[in-house]
């Protein structure tokens, strides 16, 4: 099988811009995951109704999510209706993932991924999947621009969550007291974290492995996850004084 081509820091760093641009503004996410709600799309006037916004604040971030293409238009005359016809805006079904990578959603090697990580003692598992993740979110911080260069928490903190948006997680950041969190309202991992707990751990070891090369050591905690029942995944660090 031909290896593919390596994907670049300003590619890499193009993309993350691009996807945190879309996802950034906080209605926006909350738009783009309720028409994800709907397989038959949304149309402004519903968003308006649901979320409670004017129907032309709507319309501005589905146009805006459907310039991006991650929503697509839909357009439908109603029947006996005049005036101008509807549009509905579907999700794509492509997931939000880099153009020349991201993660690879094989739902074959998750699932047998889950499979092997059930067979150790959880303890085991969940040390082995979080070195992973550490591995991983070193070679994901060396692609970000000025990598090489250490960053306050609060900036490392940007950085891996927009690294993670870019990665399939639309993630952001929350800060209550000294922990801040890093929220994804999204699993790039599917039904696997669902089976097997333990993946959240890769999680909890890419945002340690990117905070520990962008800003220093820390002790991320898995707060709450999917695979326990949650609405989002959330990783807390304390702040360091």
């Amino acid at each position: 099988m031909p290896s593919e081509a390596p994907f670049s820091a300003d590619d890499f760093t193009s993309s993350v811009s691009a996807i945190t641009s879309a996802f950034g503004d906080p209605t926006r996410r909350r738009i783009y995951l309720l028409a994800h709600e709907h397989a038959e799309g949304v149309t402004a006037s519903e968003v308006a109704s649901s979320l409670g916004l004017h129907a032309n604040v709507a319309r501005h971030h589905l146009d805006k999510l459907a310039g991006g293409g991650y929503l697509s238009v839909e357009t439908a005359r109603q029947t006996g209706a005049a005036g101008r016809p509807s549009k509905r805006y579907v999700a794509s079904a492509s997931p939000v993932a880099l153009d020349g990578g991201g993660v690879r959603r094989d739902e074959l090697v998750l699932a047998l991924l889950g499979r092997a990580l059930e067979l150790l003692p959880r303890e085991q598992a969940e040390a082995m999947a979080e070195e992973v993740g550490i591995d991983y979110g070193r070679r994901m911080a060396r692609s970000l621009a000025g990598g090489d260069a250490q960053r306050s928490f609060r900036s490392a903190l940007g950085a891996v969550a927009d690294a993670l948006t870019a990665h399939g997680f639309a993630a952001h950041t929350e800060a209550r007291g000294d922990v801040v969190s890093i929220v994804a309202e999204h699993c790039p991992f599917g039904g696997a974290s669902v089976v097997s707990p333990v993946v959240c751990a890769l999680d909890r070891g890419m945002v340690k492995g990117m905070l520990g090369a962008l800003y220093g050591d820390t002790s991320p905690e898995t707060e709450r996850s999917r695979a326990l029942g949650d609405d989002t995944c959330v990783t807390g660090v304390r702040v360091s004084l």
